[in-house]
């Protein structure tokens, strides 16, 4: 009887059916299952940006969150739980955060990123265990991952989020999905029947990762991690980094690279401060002071300008 009723909820599921466009393509030379993925991968992006009011309206919360020193916490299964573990732990090198202030959790754990768990997502109660391990706080938000919308984990994880008054996102691929339901913020691009009927790493996948580049990126520069469209807190932590470091001094500041590495070597592979010292003349300490009375924003440091409170407090994320 519950297979049945399973059959018959994934029935009703957009992402699910089956895409009239390649019903031929087991019988297609390789150059026409190319050119048959390609077109149903074009849809993605127009099916994302019918969503940005949503997620902007996550973004909003998410700065929110990190403003009161708080997390961004992405949870799902399979894919969609790879795709969050994938988001979080780009944002420290990329942004030089702490780990724990975006964190990504999949059902069955660090060795479901590789293996698959049987029957981890179908455990409601585990979704609530894992984010009561991570001491789950009203000021953090959720972000409930799930092509369907209607992952148990996912379900249990965000009731429990939204018991304690932690703000909720869904992010799914299906209309009216039970997550979207529950959730406060509903981000639903619908992307439609995948090439590979219900393989939904595909299209689906695809959607996901744009909205979690958007929701973390989007935050990031909201609290003042990027001066133009540069990542001026990136942490120089290996020779690729340390070399992107000397560009991002270069790019912001028109200088050489030798004055970039220069400065750089002055800051302490501060990205942020060598290009302050750079285009203010300040000294170093002065330099640490003006960019602290600035919140952290490097554009107003440069133009010494002192933070609003917000942003100081976004400063300290």
């Amino acid at each position: 009887m519950a297979r049945s009723i399973l059959m018959a909820e994934l029935d009703q599921l957009v992402s699910e059916a089956r895409n009239p466009g390649t019903m031929q393509i087991d019988l297609m030379p390789t150059p026409d299952i190319l050119a048959a993925m390609n077109g149903e991968d074009s849809k993605v992006a127009e099916a994302v940006r019918r969503e940005l009011p949503q997620i902007a309206a996550a973004v909003d919360k998410v700065v929110e969150s990190f403003k009161a020193g708080a997390r961004l916490i992405y949870l799902g299964a399979g894919t969609s739980g790879r795709l969050g573990v994938l988001d979080a732990s780009e944002c420290p090198p990329t942004f030089g955060v702490p780990e724990g202030m975006v964190i990504g959790i999949i059902a069955g754990g660090d060795r479901a990123l590789r293996h698959p768990i049987e029957g981890a997502e179908d455990d409601r109660g585990e979704g609530q265990r894992d984010l009561e391990k991570l001491a789950l706080t009203p000021h953090d938000v959720v972000v409930g991952i799930a092509v369907s919308g209607r992952t148990p984990y996912v379900i249990g994880a965000l009731d429990y989020a939204k018991s304690l008054g932690a703000t909720t996102v869904a992010l799914s691929c299906n209309p009216d999905s039970t997550i979207a339901r529950l959730a406060d913020i509903a981000i639903s691009p619908v992307v439609g029947p995948e090439a590979l009927t219900g393989s939904t790493r595909l299209k689906s996948g695809t959607a996901q990762k744009l909205v979690l580049n958007m929701l973390s990126t989007a935050s990031m520069i909201r609290i003042g991690k990027i001066y133009q469209n540069l990542m001026v807190d990136v942490n120089a932590s290996n020779e690729k980094l340390l070399a992107r470091a000397v560009r991002i001094v270069m790019q912001a500041t028109e200088c050489t690279p030798q004055q970039a590495e220069a400065a750089l070597e002055l800051t302490g592979n501060d990205v942020k401060l060598a290009i302050l010292v750079r285009l203010t003349g300040l000294d170093v300490t002065a330099a640490r002071a003006t960019l602290a009375s600035a919140g952290g924003f490097l554009r107003l440091a440069i133009e010494g300008k002192p933070a609003q409170p917000s942003e100081k407090s976004a400063a300290k994320a």
